[in-house]
């Protein structure tokens, strides 16, 4: 027996599991360390009570795919939307070297996921599920790439795979990054710890992330408000992202640079963005941008769990530990023996290290935390904290997903 839920009465359940999900997180620690996002942790509670009552009752519940789709869209436009060409300047070469180890990082992680997924006797396409599809791209390019793995090359249960990937690399990126860096400090001799008096005065002063830009505006003007008129010209911003998205699906359909839609929205708000800050002087409300982008995720990840089929993966649960096991193994070996060195083995390039391990299988919170406990205890590293938000926020999922479409193309 089928039960479809129609779209109001999913984004009611939608609500309602990311409000499981605050919950949750306000009052289990583990999941505020590890940065375990709320629609993630409330959606894989409804997610295996759904698991339940179909293994008891034989009942399947469906939801509303289209507006998962739709939010989808929304979130991949805000990255394109936050990409100012300008902040490239602001990380020099630094930045352009850390780009470059990223896409090698990626295409091996690929590389590994697809070789041992063959190796294993499972479809190559679960290899790259379990590689920078879920790893470096998080929760949101996994239910993205999932529906497509689904939709377009018969891969079921690319979603539900994908989040479970995505959620184990969370709290591996968290557990890896301090210790990985604070070995790589103290073998080289790149540092002192500071004293328990100096850490606390340290921490105290430290503006927490995402602070800075509203404690800079106070000291000078009175922050812009997200009005009505605001939010309507934000919601223009997204439109044309989607029909721009929408336009380029249709007429690349069957070519040699056809991309899933959700690409071409990222890539339209790279365009509007960068030609109305520099051909028409108009300045993007990047705060109202953020608030839509990060609603707009977790609705998204929220419907994606809720629609999870957990029995699909019982097949795959020890091949998938194998793949994630390896993975974990070769981003340490990477951070260590090529982001840290190449980056120039100094303080900066350990903390760099942290962070390549949060979001090389987690996200940029998880970078951030990452190197934030470290500079807690070492010091401070300007370098690493411009960098890595640069590339975690919005440039990974421009290249990972053009690498991707490069290794789909060669498996298929």
């Amino acid at each position: 027996m089928n039960v479809t839920f129609g779209a109001y009465y999913t984004l009611i359940m939608a609500v309602l599991v990311l409000l499981l999900g605050k919950f949750m997180t306000r009052h289990i620690r583990f999941l505020r360390d590890f940065n375990i996002p709320e629609p993630v942790s409330g959606g894989l509670v409804v997610a295996v009570s759904i698991f339940i009552l179909h293994q008891v009752t034989g009942l399947t519940v469906s939801f509303e795919g289209s507006l998962q789709s739709a939010f989808m869209l929304v979130f991949f436009s805000s990255i394109g939307l936050s990409a100012n060409f300008g902040k490239l300047r602001e990380g020099g070469s630094g930045l352009f070297i850390f780009l470059g180890v990223i896409v090698v990082f990626i295409a091996a992680q690929n590389a590994v996921g697809v070789g041992l997924a063959t190796m294993l006797g499972l479809d190559p396409l679960i290899g790259l599920v379990a590689g920078s599809i879920t790893l470096v791209g998080g929760h949101g390019t996994a239910g993205a790439w999932g529906s497509v793995l689904e939709n377009e090359h018969g891969l079921t249960g690319a979603t539900t795979l994908g989040i479970a990937c995505a959620t184990f690399g969370l709290v591996i990126g968290g557990l890896l990054g301090g210790p990985l860096a604070k070995r790589l400090i103290t073998k080289n001799q790149l540092a002192s710890p500071r004293t328990d008096d100096e850490q606390l005065s340290y921490s105290a002063s430290t503006v927490p992330e995402g602070n800075e830009v509203a404690n800079f505006e106070s000291s000078n003007k009175a922050p812009r408000l997200i009005t009505a008129d605001a939010a309507v010209e934000t919601l223009a911003l997204f439109a044309g992202c989607m029909a721009f998205a929408e336009f380029m699906t249709a007429v690349t359909k069957g070519t040699a640079i056809q991309l899933p839609t959700f690409v071409w929205a990222l890539g339209g708000g790279v365009v509007i963005r960068n030609v109305l800050d520099y051909v028409f002087g108009f300045k993007v409300f990047d705060r109202a941008i953020d608030v839509f982008g990060n609603a707009s995720l977790s609705i998204y990840l929220a419907i994606a769990l809720l629609s999870l089929k957990l029995w699909e993966l019982t097949d795959l649960a020890g091949p998938l530990m194998i793949i994630l096991a390896a993975q974990t193994l070769m981003l340490a070996l990477y951070a260590a023996f090529i982001t840290f060195r190449v980056m120039g083995k100094n303080y900066d390039a350990a903390v760099l290290a942290a962070g390549h391990c949060g979001f090389g299988m987690g996200a940029t919170p998880t970078a951030v935390a990452n190197m934030q406990a470290i500079t807690n205890q070492y010091g401070p590293s300007h370098k690493a904290f411009l960098i890595v938000p640069l590339v975690g926020a919005f440039f990974i999922d421009i290249i990972n997903a053009f690498v991707l479409q490069g290794f789909i193309s060669l498996l298929r």
